[in-house]
């Protein structure tokens, strides 16, 4: 995660913030403050000259109204003696106007003595003369640039205008006290705002220590460190949000906890099961495929992941991913080539929130080649045992149609006619007890009684009985050793075994063929063959030999008699003895079916 910067961290701000604050606050009590005490002063020090003002007006009045002798000084000389005794700091100039003439009866300034006499030109002085109110006015002084007051106030003497008084005073004093006390405002403002900033910032440093302590926390548990524990610093609102980060942690550590333990138990079952499982998001992309779903579908586990299934599975041809989601029974993937069979079955189920929205795909593989391959052998058992005993029986029944129809009474044709209905019966006998044999075989019940034999001494005896009832132009070749060769088996069983190897021989002998037998004596094992000259099995056919029903020349071993489960029989009683059965063959030059039996050399040596 990116870290905060010092401009955008929350600590600079809150600080930001609470000065500003006091900033304005200080700034809205200032101007007001200000601006009250300057009104004040202004009033004061305009009351103040008012007063002195309403004095000398009286004064002037009283000399105004005085009547005159000859012997009396001017009016002038009297209103300068007044003034003389009027001035002060703060007043620049003082005069007085007689309200008829409009004539400066005198004025406090000595520079200006020579305007006394002369008609006035000042307009607030005429203003209030007209008006009989006093006009006033705050200027700036062009020759010092100070800022002046000048008021013109009308002389009254029974309620009528005698005259007016004209006054410039100095109100820049006013305005440097002003200066003066900004000056002092600002300075504590700033100090103020100095103190504030500190207290701020250890007031911030209050709040925003819990909230980094919570943001280290919040960073340690995204890389899922639920230990640490936020310190709580107080039983204020930030103590609480502190406590219940704390209870938050807690409540996240052990739904954690439950979520690694179910999803541990979760990758237990999908890497111990059999089928292969691979679930989808919703928009049919590969999420999650277990280790049997890989080796099923023999692809990569890095490269799969995100793949959409349609394109996993094969079907972008014939389905979509909406499809899936309608299938209500399961999809059969055939992947079998010419050479090897693979058939998949794929049961699939969606996965749905409670609101109904579609929220993925979970798709089961079972591998049903081998359930495939046993039902596809049980409707072709079906199929060739009804076929089997349909064509002895239709012969059975076509002949003794015949018989009943007369044929019996004919002397030549009866005696025929029975020995063919009694030879398919046999026939039918035969592959009846071949079929139960089998059946035993596989159910598994039934019994091995095993025996010691001498193995070379009981092959030879076998031997000798088919020679008895040979055809003349066939010969037996023996390669047998000169050993003592005893072996444990259940010799009915490995009798019966020989009887239906070397009676395929023979019937598939050609006149003048020979039949070599062998017996080899290897580690652990004997190896027993039955060689032929026979027209040989083709090379595409040799592994079918053994399989139920079987035929090479399926009209020739009908003709000599065979039900085709010969060798499936021989197959099944040498695998039961724990031994290993098989055939070579070459096209037109013979057949040879070899098999192993186990062979131990000190039991052996007990019998010598």
């Amino acid at each position: 995660m990116r870290k905060v910067g010092f401009f955008r961290s929350i600590h600079l701000k809150f600080v930001i913030i609470y000065v500003l604050l006091i900033l304005i606050a200080m700034q809205i009590i200032g101007v007001y403050f200000v601006r009250q005490l300057e009104e004040t002063l202004r009033t004061n020090f305009q009351t103040s000259i008012k007063e002195r003002v309403n004095l000398l007006a009286y004064n002037v009045v009283q000399e105004m109204e005085k009547e005159r002798t000859p012997q009396d000084p001017p009016l002038e000389e009297d209103v300068k003696k007044i003034l003389q005794d009027f001035t002060a700091v703060d007043i620049s100039e003082v005069r007085v106007i007689d309200g008829k003439s409009l004539k400066i009866l005198g004025t406090s300034d000595p520079n200006n003595q020579e305007m006394v006499g002369q008609r006035t030109t000042e307009l607030r002085v005429k203003r209030s003369l007209v008006l009989e109110k006093e006009q006033s006015d705050i200027l700036i002084d062009p020759q010092t640039g100070h800022r002046i007051w000048v008021l013109s106030t009308p002389i009254k003497s029974n309620h009528k205008v005698i005259g007016a008084i004209y006054l410039v005073a100095k109100i820049e004093t006013v305005f440097e006290q002003m200066k003066t006390i900004n000056g002092i405002f600002a300075t504590g403002t700033a100090i103020a705002l100095s103190i504030t900033a500190v207290l701020g910032i250890l007031l911030a440093q209050t709040i925003t220590k819990p909230i980094a302590d919570m943001k280290k926390q919040a960073l340690a548990m995204t890389k899922g460190n639920f230990s640490r524990k936020v310190k709580v610093y107080g039983n204020d609102e930030i103590g609480t949000l502190a406590m219940t980060f704390n209870n938050l942690t807690k409540k996240l550590q052990e739904a954690q906890a439950t979520t690694e333990g179910e999803r541990r138990k979760l990758s237990s079952v999908l890497s111990y099961m059999t089928d292969g499982v691979i679930a989808t998001d919703r928009k049919g992309r590969v999420i999650l495929i277990n280790e049997p779903a890989v080796e099923m579908l023999d692809v990569s586990r890095e490269t799969v992941l995100s793949q959409p299934i349609v394109s996993l599975l094969g079907l972008n041809e014939s389905h979509t991913f909406e499809d899936l989601l309608e299938v209500q029974d399961s999809l059969i993937l055939n992947y079998s080539t010419k050479t090897k069979p693979y058939i998949l079955r794929a049961n699939l189920s969606v996965i749905q929130k409670e609101t109904g929205f579609v929220n993925g795909l979970i798709t089961v593989l079972h591998d049903i080649t081998e359930q495939e391959k046993i039902d596809n052998e049980r409707r072709e058992f079906v199929a060739n045992v009804s076929h089997e005993l349909r064509t002895p029986l239709t012969t059975m029944r076509s002949y003794l149609e015949a018989l009943a129809e007369g044929a019996w009474r004919d002397e030549e044709i009866a005696p025929n006619f029975l020995e063919v209905t009694q030879n398919e019966t046999e026939r039918m006998i035969r592959l009846v007890n071949d079929l139960l044999q089998l059946s035993k075989m596989d159910s598994h019940d039934y019994r091995l009684k095993k025996e010691w034999v001498d193995f070379v001494e009981f092959f030879d005896r076998i031997i000798d009985r088919f020679e008895l009832t040979k055809e003349e132009s066939i010969t037996f070749k023996r390669n047998l050793p000169d050993l003592t060769i005893f072996v444990e088996i259940d010799e009915d069983k490995i009798t019966q075994v020989l009887y239906n190897i070397i009676s395929n021989a023979l019937k598939y002998s050609p006149e003048g063929g020979q039949i070599t037998f062998s017996v080899k004596e290897q580690q652990e094992k004997i190896m027993v063959s039955i060689k032929d000259q026979g027209m040989g099995i083709p090379k595409d056919n040799i592994s079918k030999v053994f399989e139920r029903f079987y035929r090479v020349d399926k009209a020739r071993t009908r003709k000599l008699g065979g039900t085709g489960l010969g060798l499936a029989i021989a197959k099944e009683m040498v695998q039961a003895h724990g031994g290993r059965i098989w055939a070579k063959s070459e096209e037109g030059k013979g057949t040879e079916i070899a098999f192993t039996l186990p062979f131990e050399r000190s039991e052996e040596d007990e019998w010598e």
